[in-house]
């Protein structure tokens, strides 16, 4: 039996018209550059956008990947360097698309009464055993301050 003939077109064409990116109207855009038109017309000068692009995106992302081990917001960095990057390279806008449907869809599972009774439970109880330790360790040992106060 092939698709023409088993009636689920209308289930197909349903499914795949409301797409899971968080776009306002509910539309994802097009896949290609946008750079401004006059740019695109011209070879020599779109070729020299996107390396400009590309060279500011990939600063961006090294500055991200940078910052992982260091204090600042290395993700959300890298995660601008793609965006960048998505403005006018098509691999770049579907791993944006790819990215913003995980965290969507991870969001909504957090989201869940379920996952956030569970993981309220698991926080209490790890917050417990780290009291109960620090408890035993300040029995044990005191507590001992890193200035003199006797003096």
């Amino acid at each position: 039996m092939n698709a023409e003939s088993d009636g689920r077109d209308g289930v197909v064409a349903a499914t795949t018209a409301a797409p899971a990116t968080g776009d306002v109207n509910g539309e994802e855009r097009e896949l290609g550059s946008r750079a401004p038109q006059y740019i695109q017309a011209r070879r020599t000068l779109h070729l020299s956008w996107q390396v400009g692009v590309f060279v500011v995106g990939l600063a961006v992302v090294i500055a991200g990947i940078i910052m992982l081990p260091l204090p600042g917001p290395g993700w959300l960095v890298i995660f601008g360097g793609m965006a960048i990057w998505a403005t006018e390279f098509v691999w770049a806008q579907l791993v944006l698309r790819w990215t913003k449907r995980k965290v969507t869809e991870a969001a909504q599972r957090a989201l869940d009464p379920k996952v956030r009774r569970r993981n309220i439970i698991l926080t209490t109880i790890g917050l417990v055993i780290v009291a109960v330790l620090v408890g035993i360790y300040v029995w044990k040992f005191g507590i001992v301050m890193p200035w003199k106060i006797d003096e």
